[in-house]
């Protein structure tokens, strides 16, 4: 069935371009968190502790979804886009510039979903996509190799913990193609049982920390983590899929890499030298190739990585 086309494809084009900037400007303002009044802890509170109390309906109405998941399935998606995965990742912010967050970790997922569908689900990428993935590794090489001043152990540390949020994504990506779930309904198990799990182990380890925080400051990250991130991101690449179709709103991913880094400019101070802009721009190329850009869609045949919030 064809998709929408004239004012609706121009609609879902403004629904994915929203979508992906949310994506984007998380590792800026993470990055600027964690490195002011909260940490990757509270971060991680504030973004589950919200959104968690928000989806729990969706839950207590549709169930666990063991029949599609299973335990360790649940497990999977919790770990890959749940508290574990925004703790690993708001802590790799600590280290490491956002513009590296932004190229690492969403841009290198769809090399590590492909290893993990080989792996898995016996997935054979086409050759559109393995020059995508070439270009992928090509740019993590560069940006993991060329820091501005020379060997910065920290940024390493930054940098590997990106790699492995990705990894963990990568396995919630490949579990939801197995499960075949409503994505609604399952960031509503991610969030709800983050909330369940983690929020605990939060205030058994801080107490009343978030009280004594600026107000304005655990506001904002709430809304933002909670319901700008999580919850209307989605709702906004949801609608996008529905017009321009699984393969032309993922390949929108794509520009995540290059927004992180173009938003990090002003509102944080941080630029990318010529050798990070190069790997930002490779990783950012192959990601399209490798997600459903244009020139590889002739060759997919119902292989989309589907794009998740950060």
């Amino acid at each position: 069935m064809p998709h929408d086309r004239g004012p609706n494809r121009f609609l879902g084009t403004v629904f994915c371009c929203a979508a992906v900037s949310i994506w984007a400007g998380w590792s800026v303002v993470t990055r600027l968190a964690v490195t002011t009044g909260l940490d990757a802890w509270d971060v991680t509170a504030l973004r589950f502790g919200v959104a968690g109390g928000v989806l729990a309906p969706v839950v207590i109405r549709k169930g666990l979804a063991l029949n599609h998941l299973g335990w360790s399935g649940l497990a999977m998606i919790v770990a890959g886009v749940g508290a574990p995965y925004v703790l690993v990742a708001a802590y790799g912010l600590r280290f490491a510039p956002a513009y590296d967050q932004g190229a690492l970790n969403p841009g290198c997922m769809p090399l590590f979903v492909a290893l993990l569908a080989a792996a898995v689900l016996r997935e054979a990428a086409s050759i559109m996509q393995k020059l995508g993935l070439s270009f992928i590794l090509t740019g993590a090489i560069l940006i993991v190799g060329w820091h501005d001043a020379g060997w910065d152990t920290s940024r390493l540390v930054g940098d590997a913990l990106f790699l492995l949020a990705s990894m963990l994504t990568a396995g919630f990506t490949v579990t939801m193609r197995r499960a075949k779930l409503d994505p609604l309904h399952a960031v509503a198990l991610v969030s709800t049982g983050s909330l369940v799990i983690y929020l605990p182990v939060y205030l058994l380890r801080f107490g009343s920390r978030i009280a004594q925080l600026p107000l304005a400051e655990v506001a904002f990250q709430a809304a933002f983590q909670g319901i700008l991130v999580t919850i209307i991101s989605l709702l906004l690449y949801g609608r996008a899929v529905a017009i321009l179709g699984a393969s032309a709103a993922a390949s929108f991913g794509a520009l995540v890499p290059v927004l992180s880094a173009l938003f990090a400019i002003p509102l944080l101070g941080e630029w990318p030298n010529l050798p990070n802009w190069a790997g930002i721009i490779i990783i950012s190329a192959g990601a399209w190739l490798a997600s459903g850009g244009p020139l590889s869609v002739g060759t997919r045949r119902g292989r989309e990585a589907k794009s998740v919030p950060p």
